[in-house]
């Protein structure tokens, strides 16, 4: 059996001291099989950035245990934190926070080139991705020339550009109209499903959240299976 892509155990994060403390996360327990695709449900401000957050090794627990790809991570410094989401995790925000001075292209190319790929090998690889994505004819254009749907479909290839093994997504389409919405989710989905990685993908939307394989809610500061 192999182990779990991501495993959260007992996992609490509060802000603050004494009768100041904010509870945030009281006892979160996830596991993410290889190839699932976890939706991850609650309310505004129920917790779930702040689990993405914590999940992806951009912040740190109170308590508990997280392990990415069986490596126990709480214990880490902050390099060693980042050499491993280089090396396991992609992100997608709400906002696409592209390079605005840099064209489609460029942005799925920069993270390859800061993890050691060659200038080739990553131009092959984002000119794959951008492709799947429907931007064939988009590659030089920079990001205020892309409508918003385009500009997060080239965020999805950026996240996908180093293969991770587990993709973190904050309401990835929350920006976008309902059609472009549900377009960009699909191929979200499809891209994910093709390249077999895990998944744990924030909404609101709950006709997207049945689109995965299962869903979880986070409510007063706990998960729970749907």
């Amino acid at each position: 059996m192999t182990s779990p892509v991501l495993k959260l155990n007992n996992v609490k994060r509060w802000f603050g001291d004494g009768d100041k403390r904010l509870h945030v996360l009281k006892g979160v327990n996830l596991e993410i099989k290889t190839g699932e695709i976890v939706a991850l449900v609650g309310p505004s401000g129920s917790g779930k950035s702040t689990m993405l957050y914590i999940a992806g090794l951009l912040d740190q627990p109170s308590s508990g245990s997280i392990h990415l790809a069986n490596i126990a991570c709480e214990k880490m410094n902050e390099k060693e934190r980042t050499l491993l989401r280089r090396a396991y995790l992609g992100f997608v925000y709400q906002s696409h926070l592209l390079l605005p001075d840099f064209s489609a292209l460029e942005n799925v190319m920069i993270p390859q080139l800061i993890d050691g790929k060659s200038k080739k090998q990553a131009k092959e690889n984002a000119l794959f991705l951008l492709e799947k994505m429907g931007l064939k004819n988009r590659v030089t254009h920079r990001s205020g020339e892309l409508s918003g749907g385009e500009q997060q479909r080239v965020a999805i290839a950026r996240a996908l550009a180093n293969h991770p093994s587990l993709l973190l997504a904050d309401e990835p389409t929350g920006n976008l109209d309902p059609i472009t919405s549900e377009k960009v989710f699909t191929e979200l989905l499809t891209t994910v499903r093709e390249t077999g990685l895990s998944a744990l993908i924030a909404t609101h939307n709950p006709e997207l959240a049945q689109k995965m394989d299962r869903r979880v809610q986070l409510i007063n500061g706990v998960l729970e299976e749907v």
